[in-house]
């Protein structure tokens, strides 16, 4: 199996949010064009850490990167390490703590805030430093770096719902709202990219509390969706994917040998 892959993950994004206000993945959801499913995040239930952990298949309790604040590279093997010995293609479009893991720490913007290396694990980047940085320019990064490069693997990586969850808690129209935003914003998108063969995941970091906030155990802190399209997935509603599992699922989308857990289940 060899396939392209786009990542979406959306900050921040809380399971209930996504089921109750993404309109239109949950419309593929309903017609059976993409397949939803529940997962639990990590602990703790913070951003960089589970940036490794999603990226690298590794919990933060065994990566080391354990809170925000550790500005350091991995020392994981990623799937940006994975899909380079491949000599695959990598690009994100992300939050600058991505390029720091992967790339070169601490970031420095006039250095790495447009990357383009072919010797880095993310060979193409459009790195962001604040958490108010619209989503929808966000979106034109990716697809400007997608239809320019044609990377093999990318990462596309929003923050505007994390950051109203800061502002103004799991309950408020504002956070919702631009769950919402964000929705219809991909619908710009993901039917290009499907119909160009791409296999679409979109997943959330963690969740959000009602305290603005989330890194504890409550269910709406580590609830998290995962939407998968495309055909090389099996759409089997019965799978249970971990988010340690993502990287390895990933690998083998790309064709990539690897030693990381992985949800065969989800795969044809």
């Amino acid at each position: 199996m060899m396939s392209k892959v786009i990542l979406v993950v959306i900050d921040g994004l809380a399971y209930e949010v996504a089921q109750q206000c993404m309109g239109y993945l949950q419309g593929l959801n309903e017609a059976e064009q993409l397949t939803s499913y529940k997962m639990q995040c990590e602990l703790p239930a913070v951003s960089r850490p589970l940036y490794e952990c999603i990226l690298t298949g590794t919990r933060p309790v065994d990566s080391g990167i354990l809170n925000n604040d550790m500005v350091r590279l991995s020392t994981q093997q990623s799937l940006f390490s994975l899909a380079r010995s491949a000599k695959l293609t990598t690009a994100a479009a992300a939050y600058h703590w991505v390029s720091e893991l992967y790339n070169r720490a601490p970031y420095q913007p006039v250095r790495d805030r447009f990357t383009h290396d072919s010797k880095l694990p993310i060979q193409y980047g459009l790195f962001y430093s604040q958490d108010h940085y619209p989503d929808c320019h966000l979106l034109q990064d990716a697809e400007i770096l997608r239809t320019r490069f044609d990377p093999d693997f990318l990462l596309i990586h929003p923050m505007n719902t994390d950051d109203a969850g800061h502002k103004f808690g799991l309950d408020s129209r504002q956070y919702r709202n631009s769950a919402r935003r964000f929705d219809l914003l991909l619908a710009n998108y993901l039917p290009c990219w499907l119909d160009e063969g791409y296999q679409v995941l979109i997943t959330s970091d963690h969740g959000m509390n009602r305290d603005h906030s989330h890194s504890g155990i409550l269910p709406e802190e580590r609830d998290i969706p995962l939407l998968v399209a495309g055909a090389a997935f099996s759409h089997n509603r019965h799978a249970r994917p971990q988010q340690i599992e993502l990287c390895g699922t990933i690998a083998s989308l790309l064709g990539i040998p690897h030693d990381k857990p992985m949800c065969s289940e989800l795969l044809k």
